[in-house]
C-alpha cells in the first residue's frame, strides 16, 4: 500500500513526514465543505460517535482503535490490552456499513 515508503500519506515535501491535518482540511474546503461542516479530525469524532452509539463495541476497543491514550494514570498502568480481534471485527463492521 505504501509503495517503497513507510507512510501511507507522506508529505509532498518529505517522505519521512506524513501529510498534515491542514492538507486534509484544505482538500475538504476544495470539495465544498465549510469549516463548520467537516474537518479532518471530524472523521475521527464521527467514527467514535457512530461506533459508540451502535452499542456493539466496548468503549475501550473504540478508544484503542482511535489511538487515544487513557487519561487515568492508574488505569493506563494496568489496562494494557490491545483488543486486536475485536478491533478487526469492528473495522470490518465499519467497512460493511451501508452509507
Amino acid at each position: 500500500m505504501t509503495g517503497s515508503g513507510q507512510l501511507l500519506f507522506p508529505s509532498p515535501r518529505s517522505d519521512k513526514r506524513a501529510i498534515s491535518d491542514n492538507t486534509l482540511n484544505a482538500a475538504l474546503r476544495r470539495m465544498g465543505f465549510k469549516q463548520d461542516e467537516m474537518t479532518a479530525h471530524g472523521f475521527r469524532a464521527m467514527a467514535a460517535t457512530l461506533l459508540n452509539e451502535c452499542g456493539k463495541w466496548h468503549p475501550d476497543v473504540i478508544e484503542q482503535q482511535l489511538g487515544h491514550i487513557e487519561g487515568n494514570d492508574v488505569r493506563r498502568a494496568y489496562v494494557r490490552g490491545e483488543h486486536w480481534s475485536e478491533r478487526v471485527q469492528m473495522m470490518q463492521y465499519w467497512s460493511d456499513r451501508p452509507r
